[in-house]
């Protein structure tokens, strides 16, 4: 016996579309045969996942050959060693493909959307490429690859991924539009909402299923007797037909009925795949795996896994710790000049809330005539007679928040996450906004996917603060190395923008 989830939430969509159109199912439906018309294309719906692995791979096969054999002629005049253009490949393929199938982008709902397919195509092939430039760096191999092909290579590459993404969407959509797709002969017993049933039939019908059969239990509320009897129809139905495979849609409160179904149909050779229905199909949208003897279901996924936070830990170190070494003389200048220009430390220190809500001391160049740290604290307005002439200056390019490298190193902050707040701020935020505490699961950043989308500075507004906290929400939960590295390719633009730096 398997169980199956068949794309839940599609099923539940469906059925919002199908009620209007069909009111009543009768006990019994016949499905008429497919006509010449519908033509029915040689790949199932199932195999889509495979099959447009297998094609970015192929893709990326002949960018790195082709980009080679151009850049090498024009070059040299021959095109080059083939087997290297395909060692290239076989490198970048599998990075990109890994890293696309792990955040499920070869599911056939995730290739229909088509802006999240691009945006996501872009920031990996990006981070891929600069990941292999950097490994080439320190390993001292690029006298072994040619730059100028590499680069083609990248080009060609991402603009046959966008062109093969355009291709699928439109594949899909007129695959499931038109039922093309080739699917098994199937048997469907329900005992839900008419309207469910009809979008689970529709559905079905769309991703290439020929449904020969469906069989509609009434409750067992109206009668054991009359229950039994429409098993026994199915069952009698199946035997000595064309039928591949049995589908049952239930809603799964009704475990126990559901358990003699399933006893009365081992009797048939088929696979029997269970479809749920209902408020309790959301438990099968999680992620699983098994614990011991039992099913664990991941309810709410951690932010980052134990690799996914040693791998990025070890990018802060490198990147902070380099960063401070080069901007040593700038950071030593500015050290001086505040000191010149009004009295008080250098450096600020302020209590703020970070990862899991655990207190630290955050360190920025002094920039106000203040050192305030309290329960209360007022925010830099625009013109704010606190701000120093220097500190003016700092706080417009940001050069301010350069010390918070050390945080970095010291690991209470990370390069790129939500901003962190003051304390008393926290506080006061907490109370205002929703879901406010979910920014404490990751931890906080010099910059993050809130700032490069123009919301820093202060926040005077409830929703001010809102739409911040939206967007760390939705980096936490949209987390990558690729979208680390836009976001840190953005704060370059922002900072020279200087939008709300005050």
């Amino acid at each position: 016996m398997n169980f199956v989830k068949r794309d839940v939430k599609a099923v539940n969509g469906a059925s919002a579309v199908e009620s209007a159109a069909v009111s009543d199912f009768p006990a019994v439906s016949r499905f008429p045969a497919p006509t010449a018309a519908a033509h029915k294309w040689p790949i199932s719906y199932e195999s889509i996942e495979l099959i447009s692995v297998i094609a970015d791979v192929v893709v990326i096969f002949s960018a790195s050959t082709l980009a080679g054999v151009i850049y090498h002629m024009q070059a040299y005049g021959t095109p080059g060693d083939i087997f290297q253009y395909f060692g290239t490949a076989g490198v970048v393929s599998a990075l990109f493909v890994s890293l696309m199938k792990s955040r499920r982008m070869y599911k056939p709902a995730a290739l229909l959307a088509l802006r999240n397919q691009l945006r996501t195509i872009v920031l990996l092939w990006t981070a891929v490429f600069l990941l292999l430039a950097g490994t080439v760096f320190t390993l001292k191999v690029g006298t072994e690859l040619s730059r100028g092909a590499s680069l083609l290579f990248a080009a060609l590459g991402l603009a046959a991924l966008v062109v093969h993404r355009v291709f699928w969407r439109s594949l899909l959509t007129k695959g499931m539009t038109n039922k093309r797709f080739s699917g098994r002969r199937i048997v469907l017993i329900t005992d839900c909402r008419h309207q469910i049933e009809a979008g689970l039939a529709h559905n079905l019908a769309n991703l290439g299923f020929t449904l020969e059969r469906h069989f509609r239990l009434p409750p067992p509320e109206r009668g054991r007797h009359q229950r039994a009897d429409m098993i026994s129809r199915a069952i009698a139905c199946v035997r000595g037909s064309e039928v591949e495979e049995i589908v049952v849609g239930t809603d799964l409160k009704n475990w126990t009925d559901l358990r003699g179904l399933i006893a009365e149909l081992r009797i048939l050779p088929f696979p029997v795949n269970l479809i749920p229905v209902g408020t309790a199909s959301e438990i099968f949208n999680q992620p699983s795996h098994e614990l011991g003897n039992s099913v664990c279901v991941e309810v709410q996924r951690g932010p980052l896994t134990s690799l996914e936070y040693a791998a990025k830990r070890c990018i802060d170190i490198v990147f902070a710790g380099t960063g401070l070494l080069v901007l040593l003389p700038l950071l030593a200048v500015v050290a001086v000049a505040i000191k010149l220009d009004s009295p008080g430390p250098v450096l600020f220190r302020q209590r703020r809330c970070g990862f899991n809500g655990k207190c630290f001391q955050i360190y920025k160049f002094r920039t106000m005539s203040v050192l305030e740290d309290g329960a209360t604290i007022t925010q830099a307005q625009c013109g704010d007679s606190r701000i120093t002439p220097l500190g003016r200056w700092l706080r417009r390019t940001s050069a301010d928040e350069l010390p918070q490298l050390l945080n970095v190193l010291e690991g209470s902050m990370s390069l790129v996450g939500p901003r962190p707040h003051a304390v008393a701020h926290d506080t006061q935020f907490d109370k205002v906004v929703r879901n406010y505490a979910f920014r404490r699961r990751v931890k906080p950043g010099l910059t993050g996917w809130a700032q490069v989308h123009g919301y820093r500075g202060p926040t005077p507004t409830p929703e001010d603060i809102e739409r911040r906290v939206e967007h760390d929400l939705w980096y936490i939960d949209n987390w990558s190395f690729g979208l680390d590295l836009a976001i840190m390719l953005q704060t370059v633009v922002e900072v020279a923008r200087s939008r709300n730096a005050y």
